[in-house]
C-alpha cells in the first residue's frame, strides 16, 4: 500500500491559512494598515473601491523595503518582527506572525511598489494567486504602496459569502476607526469610490474622537487616567446621559492594539452601576499600557484576543479608574462636608450636578432661593386638571393623524368601519399610568400600554414602508443633520426607506443635509435623534436583507415614538382607541420586540392573589 500523507503545495497551504486571516475586505485593510504603522509611517492613505471587493489600497510614507525584502514579505512565516520564540513576550509591533501577506496574495491579485529612503530606485512586484508575475525596478516615492485587487477571485465560493456593499463598508470603517483611534499622531485619509470620507490630520486623542464620530461627542468626553506599577490607563469615557441603546463605540487598546474582552468591558459597565437605564451602553476609549511580558497576544490569528497574567487586578484598576473619573466630573453625586448647603459660598464652591439631573442624589434638597419661583405657579396644575376633565382630549390627540384612520397590514380589520367612541363599550381602567385593565368574559385582561403603542405604531410604519406613502410634517425651522461620515454612508443606503416613512432631507450648497420634514406619527420627537437611533440599530444589525432592514427601521421608529406614552395618563376615548387598534393589528399578543403585550388573569388567578 502506498503512502497517503502528502505535503500540501504552498499555494494551497496559503489559501487554507487565508481562511483564518482574510475573512473579508476589512481583514485586508487591518493587515495592510498595521504593516504601514510598523513601518514607521507618519501618513497613511486608504483607498477602497466596490466595498473592497474591487480594490483595497494602502499607501504610506514609512521606511520602505529593499528588493529582497519586497519579495520575501510574500513568503509564509517571513517576518521582520521576531527572531526567536522568546520575542513573542516582548512584542511592541502590530504584526509578528508572518502570515498576512502570503495569505492575501493567495486569494487576490496584488501589486506592491516600495522604496527605501537611501535607494535611488524602488521595486515593483505583481503576484496573482501566489504566482509571481513580474518583478522590476521602478521610480517610486519613499514608502510602500500595496494594492489588493479582486479579492477571492480564484475562490468563487468565498466571494459569494461576502455581504452586500453597505455591510462590508461598515466592517472596513470599523477597522479604519480602530487604527485611527490608536494612533492619533498619524495622518490618515480614507477614500471610497474616489470620494474622501475622512481626512484626519495628526492631533490629540480627544480631537481625533470628535473628528471620527461627530461634534456631539465633544460634550460627553470625560478624561480617564490611572497609573500603577502594573498597568497604566488613559483615555476617555462618556457621560451617562449620552449613553445609547446599542453597544456602539466601545474601544479597548492594549499597547495600542485593539482588543475584544468581555471581562474588561464588564469592569467598565460595573463602574456605571445605577447611573445608566436598563439596556443603555456608555461610550469609552481606553488605552492600557502594560509590560508585554505580562500578556500573551499569540492567541488568535486576528490578534484581537489577549491573555493577561493577572486579569483580576486589571479589572479592579479599570473599574476604579472609571469610577474616579465619573466622580471627578461630578457624574456621581458626592457629599461635601466642608460646604454649607443653604449658603453656598462662591469662592468655596465646587462643580456639582444640577438638582434636576437624573443622576443626582435623591437626598439633595434644593435651596429655598432657587425654588421660590415655583410659588408663582402654585395651583396652576389643579386648574389644568379641571380644564382637562371638562374638555377631554379627542381621539386624534393620540397621534397627529387620527387613530381611526390607521390602516394595519395583513388584517381583515382594515375593511370594517371605524368605531366611534359612542359605539365602543369597553369596560377599561388605567392603572399606574402604565397598564390598561379590561374586563372580559374569562376574567381580567391586563395590557401594557407602551408595548401596545409599539405594536400599533410598528404596523403603521411598516404599512408606510410597503405603500411608500408616509405622511410628512414640514418643520417650521429646518434642522442641520449633524452625523459623522461613517453614518452618512449608511444613511445614503437607506434613503428610500427614510423617504417612505415621511422624512424629508435637503442637501445644502456646503454639502450638509437639513431635515425639512419628519413623519407625522412621531409627534414632538427629535428628528435627528430618531435618525441617529435608526442608524445605530442598523450598524449593529446581523442581517443586510432589505426586508429585514425595513423591519428594523420600523421597529426603531415604533420604540422611539411609543416612549412618550410610557406612564402617560389616558382618558377613556384614548384607551378605547388604543384597544381597538391593538385588536385590529397584525399581532395583538406581542410587541415588535417580541415582548408580551397583555396577559389574562382568570378568576382562579385573581382569587389566589387575594388569599
Amino acid at each position: 500500500m502506498r503512502d497517503i500523507i502528502q505535503l500540501l503545495p504552498d499555494a494551497i497551504a496559503n489559501q487554507i491559512a487565508a481562511g483564518e486571516v482574510v475573512q473579508r475586505p476589512a481583514s485586508v485593510v487591518k493587515e495592510l494598515m498595521e504593516n504601514a504603522i510598523d513601518a514607521g509611517a507618519s501618513s497613511i492613505q486608504l483607498i477602497i473601491k466596490d466595498a473592497g471587493k474591487g480594490i483595497v489600497q494602502v499607501i504610506d510614507d514609512g521606511c520602505g523595503m529593499s528588493e529582497t525584502d519586497a519579495r520575501m514579505c510574500f513568503e509564509r512565516h517571513a517576518t521582520s518582527k521576531i527572531r526567536r520564540a522568546e520575542d513573542l513576550f516582548s512584542i511592541k509591533t502590530m504584526g509578528f506572525r508572518g502570515e498576512a501577506m502570503a495569505s492575501i496574495a493567495s486569494v487576490a491579485q496584488v501589486e506592491l511598489k516600495t522604496r527605501r529612503a537611501d535607494d535611488e530606485l524602488g521595486t515593483s512586484i505583481k503576484i496573482d494567486g501566489s504566482v509571481l508575475k513580474s518583478q522590476e525596478s521602478i521610480q517610486a516615492p519613499q514608502g510602500t504602496s500595496i494594492a489588493v485587487k479582486n479579492l477571492f477571485y480564484n475562490i468563487p465560493a468565498r466571494r459569494n459569502f461576502l455581504k452586500s456593499n453597505p455591510v462590508e463598508i461598515r466592517h472596513i470603517l470599523d477597522e479604519f476607526q480602530r487604527i485611527a483611534l490608536a494612533h492619533p499622531e498619524i495622518k490618515f485619509s480614507f477614500i471610497q469610490n474616489e470620494q474622501e470620507t475622512y481626512a484626519l490630520p495628526p492631533e490629540k486623542l480627544g480631537k481625533r474622537i470628535v473628528d471620527l464620530f461627530g461634534k456631539t461627542y465633544r460634550e460627553q468626553l470625560a478624561a480617564c487616567e490611572e497609573n500603577t506599577n502594573y498597568v497604566s490607563i488613559k483615555g476617555y469615557v462618556g457621560k451617562p446621559e449620552h449613553a445609547k441603546k446599542t453597544r456602539g463605540e466601545q474601544f479597548f487598546f492594549v499597547n495600542d492594539r485593539f482588543i475584544k474582552n468581555a471581562y474588561l468591558n464588564h469592569a467598565v459597565m460595573s463602574a456605571y452601576e445605577r447611573l445608566l437605564p436598563d439596556g443603555a451602553f456608555p461610550f469609552y476609549v481606553l488605552f492600557l499600557s502594560i509590560d508585554p511580558a505580562h500578556i500573551d497576544i499569540n492567541v488568535h490569528p486576528t490578534k484581537t484576543e489577549i491573555k493577561f497574567e493577572d486579569e483580576r487586578s486589571i479589572y479592579a484598576i479599570i473599574q476604579s479608574a472609571v469610577r474616579k473619573t465619573l466622580s471627578i466630573h461630578n457624574l456621581i453625586p458626592s457629599l461635601d462636608f466642608d460646604s454649607n448647603v443653604n449658603f453656598h459660598s462662591p469662592q468655596h464652591s465646587t462643580p456639582r450636578q444640577e438638582p434636576h439631573s437624573a443622576y443626582s442624589d435623591s437626598s439633595y434638597k434644593p435651596k429655598p432661593a432657587q425654588d421660590a419661583w415655583k410659588k408663582l405657579y402654585e395651583g396652576l396644575q389643579n386648574n389644568i386638571d379641571a380644564f382637562e376633565q371638562q374638555a377631554p382630549q379627542t381621539q386624534s390627540a393620540l397621534f397627529p393623524s387620527a387613530m381611526n384612520e390607521f390602516k394595519t397590514v395583513q388584517s381583515k380589520a382594515n375593511d370594517r368601519p371605524a368605531l366611534s367612541s359612542t359605539q365602543t363599550n369597553f369596560q377599561s381602567v388605567q392603572i399606574l399610568n402604565k397598564f390598561i385593565a379590561l374586563s372580559i368574559s374569562s376574567g381580567l385582561l391586563l395590557i401594557d400600554q407602551k408595548r401596545a403603542y409599539q405594536r400599533v405604531l410598528y404596523d403603521q410604519f411598516m404599512d408606510n414602508l410597503q405603500r411608500k406613502n408616509g405622511a410628512s410634517q414640514q418643520l417650521l425651522f429646518p434642522k442641520v443633520l449633524d452625523i459623522n461620515p461613517a453614518d452618512q454612508l449608511l444613511l445614503n443606503e437607506i434613503t428610500t426607506e427614510i423617504n417612505d416613512l415621511g422624512f424629508r432631507l435637503q442637501s445644502q450648497s456646503n454639502g450638509q443635509l437639513e431635515i425639512v420634514g419628519v413623519p407625522s406619527e412621531i409627534g414632538d420627537e427629535d428628528g435627528q435623534a430618531l435618525l441617529e437611533g435608526i442608524l445605530e440599530q442598523l450598524k449593529h444589525a446581523s442581517t443586510d436583507l432589505i426586508a429585514h432592514r425595513a423591519e428594523k427601521i420600523a421597529q426603531t421608529m415604533a420604540n422611539r415614538s411609543a416612549a412618550r406614552y410610557h406612564q402617560k395618563r389616558l382618558n377613556e376615548v384614548e384607551m378605547n382607541a388604543l384597544i381597538e387598534q391593538l385588536f385590529a393589528s397584525t399581532n395583538p399578543n406581542s410587541s415588535p420586540n417580541g415582548e408580551a403585550i397583555s396577559q389574562v388573569l382568570n378568576e382562579e388567578t385573581l382569587v389566589q392573589l387575594l388569599r
